[in-house]
């Protein structure tokens, strides 16, 4: 790969409508990203979405890690183009580990029935008071040996369609009061809280997570005011030295303003390759995506040190699209197949709710 491809392989990039625009198919030809991902804004139905992910991959001319959020319950960007899927709390409520295995399996079923590769699951965060009101149903217990119970059968389902997981958001947003999406969350947990109780959850997973995704929150363990996503001591010291997680780090998406309150998009994405991160997400705004590429491509040309960061980080992107990634896409859904996967859904919800 050139310096451009492999600033490219650095972007996981959303798109604007439910067909792709002119300007959207010239600048997937130019930036070639490592992925894309798709919102309820992009999805009317089941084969419109298949084939908007077949163009865009075919423009790409490359394996696309091609990602969607389908947690169940809030986050669930096929409820209306299938059927809603139960939240992760209420999974977990049902005390049967049978169920957490048929949640993942689902949601790698129907996600790979579109043409997904990716969802962005499990949440690994503590469900604890503080943050109830932020996090809702997306969390599912306090205590970290139960969201581990939870997480750990749920990738088991997932790895039985064949999809890819992203544990999420590192390193915890249990005791968060702000919404991300919005502002900053400063998270006030002790180095003992930390390690022992919501790193403890990130810990015992990581060997079966290919991504993890890094929070926009601040945390007082770190030396400056930063948030996770940008910073070097949470995603190269503790989660890759310390924790020694192998896989994908993901940020979180950088149009959020827990990020852009602190720093243009330009620095934003900069400081998130020198901090570590493999995989940067921008969700929708194309003028965004092209200046976080070119910020990269202009470091990258200016800087010889944070050139060999963007090599060996779109190196570690496509040894992993290798190891997991089909080369094509799937052959798109017949309504037959749609019409049973939303009975299997419908039942399942009815199930979780005895």
């Amino acid at each position: 790969m050139n310096l451009r491809e492999q600033v490219g392989q650095l972007l996981i990039a959303g798109l604007e409508a439910q067909q792709l625009t002119a300007m959207e198919k010239a600048w997937l030809r130019l930036i070639r990203p490592g992925g894309v991902i798709l919102f309820r804004r992009n999805i009317a139905d089941p084969t419109q979405a298949a084939e908007l992910l077949r163009q865009t991959t075919e423009i790409a001319g490359a394996p696309l890690f091609r990602c969607v959020d389908v947690e169940g319950g809030l986050v669930d960007r096929l409820r209306d183009a299938i059927a809603p899927m139960p939240s992760a709390a209420a999974v977990f409520n049902s005390g049967r580990r049978s169920l957490y295995v048929k949640h993942g399996k689902l949601i790698g079923r129907e996600v790979k029935a579109l043409g997904f590769n990716v969802t962005l699951a499990p949440v690994l965060d503590l469900a604890l008071p503080i943050s109830s009101k932020v996090m809702r149903t997306r969390v599912v217990s306090p205590e970290a040996d139960e969201v581990i119970e939870y997480a750990s059968a749920f990738l088991d389902g997932l790895d039985s369609e064949g999809i890819l997981g992203c544990g999420k958001h590192f390193p915890g947003l249990g005791a968060g009061t702000l919404d991300s999406h919005e502002a900053t969350p400063h998270i006030q947990r002790s180095a003992k809280e930390l390690w022992n109780e919501d790193l403890a959850v990130f810990r015992a997973l990581e060997p079966r997570l290919p991504m993890m995704m890094i929070s926009h929150a601040t945390y007082p363990l770190a030396k400056d005011d930063t948030p996770a996503s940008v910073s070097p001591y949470w995603v190269t010291t503790i989660l890759k030295k310390r924790i020694g997680f192998a896989g994908l780090v993901v940020s979180d998406d950088m149009e959020m303003g827990g990020i852009l309150k602190h720093m243009p998009m330009e620095e934003a994405v900069v400081h998130a390759v020198l901090a570590g991160v493999e995989l940067i997400e921008i969700c929708k705004d194309p003028a965004l995506v092209l200046a976080g590429y070119e910020a990269l491509l202009r470091e990258a040309e200016r800087s010889s040190a944070f050139r060999k960061r963007v090599e060996t980080a779109a190196q570690k992107v496509v040894e992993h699209k290798y190891r997991h990634l089909d080369a094509g896409m799937p052959c798109p859904p017949s309504a037959s197949q749609i019409a049973k996967l939303r009975e299997s859904v419908k039942k399942f919800s009815a199930e979780v709710s005895e």
